[in-house]
C-alpha cells in the first residue's frame, strides 16, 4: 500500500468520526447511600413474621448497607440469630439498640413505647391497621418528625398493592386448608371431605368477595373438586375472577339478601373476604342468616381484622381459633398468614429487598419518595406532617398533601 493511499484512508476515517460521532461509555454518577436498617422483635400477639429473611440480609449487606436485628426476632419464622449473623447482620440484644436505626422495618405497627425509642427524623415502615390506629399514635409519630409508611399502601409500577396481594394469596390458599380440617371428625366437624369423589356430591363453598383472597380460595376449592359460589357487588371483579380461573366453572352473583340467604342454607363452607376501600369491612350476613345454616358448617371470616362480614363474627386467635354459634363453626383469626410464617416472610422479603436496594441507589428514603410515586403512596406522615387525607379526616387532624411538600422541597 503506497504512502499516498495510507494518507487518504486516514483522512477519510477522520472525516467519518467528525460527521458520525461515536458513542462513548460514560461512568454513571453513583448516588449510593449506606442504609442503616433495624429489624426489631415483633411483640404483637402471635405475630410470627419478620420483614427480611437472611438471604435478603446477605444481598443488602453485600450492597453496603448495615442491618441490625434484635436477638430472637427471626425465631417465630424458624430463622436463628446464627442465620442472620452469617448473612452479615449485627445481632443486638435490646430493643433500644435496634430502634435507633435510621430505618425501622416492622410487621405490626409500633407501640407508643417503641416510637419513643426511635431517633428523631427516622423512617418507619410497618403495617397500619386502621382499626388499631389512634390519634395519640399519630401525634407521637409527628412529634418525633418520623417519616412513616404503611407497607399495605405501597404500590408497584402498575398501581397494584404487592404486599396486600402477597398476603391475600397466602390467606386464600390457607383458608381452604383450615376449612378442610374443621370439616373433619377430628376437629368436631361434620366428617365430610372438602371436595368431591365419584358418586358423592361435592362440598359446597360460598365466598363473599371477588378479590385476591377469593381467587386463591376458589382455585384451591375447585382443585379439590368442590362446588364454588362467589358473591360480590363489583361486576368487574366478578368478570376478572371468572377470567382468571379460566375454564373452571363457578357460580357468581351480586350480593342480594334473598339469594345470599338461600345459598347459605345449603353451603358447607362460607368464606368472608369483603373489604371496603377505606379499610372497613362490610357486614352482609345477618345473624338470622347464620342461624339458618347447616349444623357443623364452617364460617371463616378473613375480614375480621376490619370488622368482619358476618354479624356473628368475633375475634379469635391461633391458640383458640374457633367457637360455635347456632351450631356453626366460626374461625375468625385476623392474621392467617402467621400460620405459615416462613412462607409469608419469604414473600414479604422478596418485595422489600429490591425496594431497599433501589432506595440505596437513589440516595435514601427522601429521594425514593421524590422519584418513586408508588412508594410515596405508602407515606402517611412525613417529617412531622400528616399526609393521608382519610386518616386526617377520621381523627380530625390537619394534613398536608405530600405532593405539595415534595414540590416545596425540590424548589429549595
Amino acid at each position: 500500500m503506497t504512502d499516498h493511499l495510507k494518507s487518504e484512508m486516514k483522512r477519510l476515517a477522520q472525516e467519518h468520526l467528525l460527521f458520525h460521532p461515536q458513542e462513548m461509555l460514560v461512568k454513571v454518577q453513583e448516588s449510593n447511600k449506606r442504609l442503616v436498617i433495624g429489624l426489631p422483635k415483633e411483640i404483637a400477639y402471635q405475630e410470627n413474621r419478620i420483614v427480611l429473611r437472611p438471604e435478603s440480609v446477605r444481598v443488602l449487606v453485600a450492597n453496603g448497607h448495615e442491618i441490625y436485628i434484635e436477638s430472637g426476632a427471626g425465631l417465630p419464622s424458624r430463622y436463628t440469630d446464627k442465620d442472620y449473623s452469617e448473612a452479615g447482620a449485627q445481632i443486638v440484644y435490646s430493643p433500644e439498640e435496634v430502634f435507633k436505626a435510621d430505618i425501622v422495618l416492622k410487621i405490626d405497627m409500633p407501640t407508643l413505647a417503641e416510637i419513643e425509642m426511635m431517633s428523631p427524623r427516622a423512617t418507619l415502615i410497618s403495617s397500619l391497621p386502621l382499626a388499631k390506629v389512634t390519634q395519640e399514635y399519630l401525634q407521637a409519630i409527628n412529634r418525633k418528625k418520623i417519616t412513616a409508611l404503611a407497607y399495605e399502601m405501597i404500590e408497584d409500577e402498575v398501581g397494584g398493592l404487592p404486599l396486600v396481594r402477597a398476603m391475600s394469596e397466602i390467606a386464600g390458599s390457607t383458608v381452604m386448608l383450615v376449612a378442610a380440617e374443621l370439616l373433619s371428625n377430628t376437629s368436631g366437624g361434620k366428617g365430610i371431605i372438602l371436595g368431591g369423589i365419584t358418586g358423592v356430591p361435592p362440598t359446597k363453598v360460598l365466598i363473599l368477595g371477588a378479590g385476591t383472597v377469593a381467587e386463591y380460595a376458589a382455585r384451591a376449592a375447585l382443585g379439590l373438586g368442590a362446588s364454588v359460589k362467589v358473591f360480590d357487588d363489583n361486576l368487574y371483579k366478578l368478570r376478572r375472577l371468572k377470567h382468571s380461573l379460566g375454564d373452571q366453572q363457578i357460580y357468581t352473583s351480586t350480593i342480594e339478601a334473598t339469594t345470599l340467604a338461600r345459598a347459605l342454607k345449603t353451603t358447607n363452607v362460607a368464606i368472608g373476604a369483603l373489604r371496603h376501600q377505606d379499610g372497613r369491612s362490610i357486614c352482609v350476613v345477618t345473624e338470622e342468616m347464620v342461624s339458618q345454616m347447616r349444623p357443623d358448617s364452617v364460617i371463616i371470616d378473613v375480614s375480621i381484622d376490619n370488622g368482619g362480614c358476618f354479624e356473628t363474627s368475633r375475634l379469635t386467635f391461633h391458640d383458640a381459633p374457633t367457637y360455635r354459634r347456632y351450631g356453626v363453626i366460626h374461625y375468625c383469626v385476623p392474621n392467617i398468614a402467621s400460620r405459615v410464617a416462613r412462607t409469608a416472610t419469604k414473600a414479604i422479603s422478596n418485595i422489600f429487598t429490591p425496594l431497599l436496594r433501589r432506595m440505596g441507589e437513589l440516595g435514601g428514603v427522601e429521594e425514593m419518595i421524590y422519584i418513586d410515586h408508588g412508594f410515596a403512596k405508602g407515606v402517611y406522615s412525613y417529617s412531622g406532617e400528616l399526609t393521608n387525607e382519610y386518616i386526617g379526616r377520621k381523627f380530625h387532624m390537619k394534613h398536608k398533601e405530600l405532593s405539595l411538600i415534595i414540590a416545596a422541597a425540590t424548589r429549595q
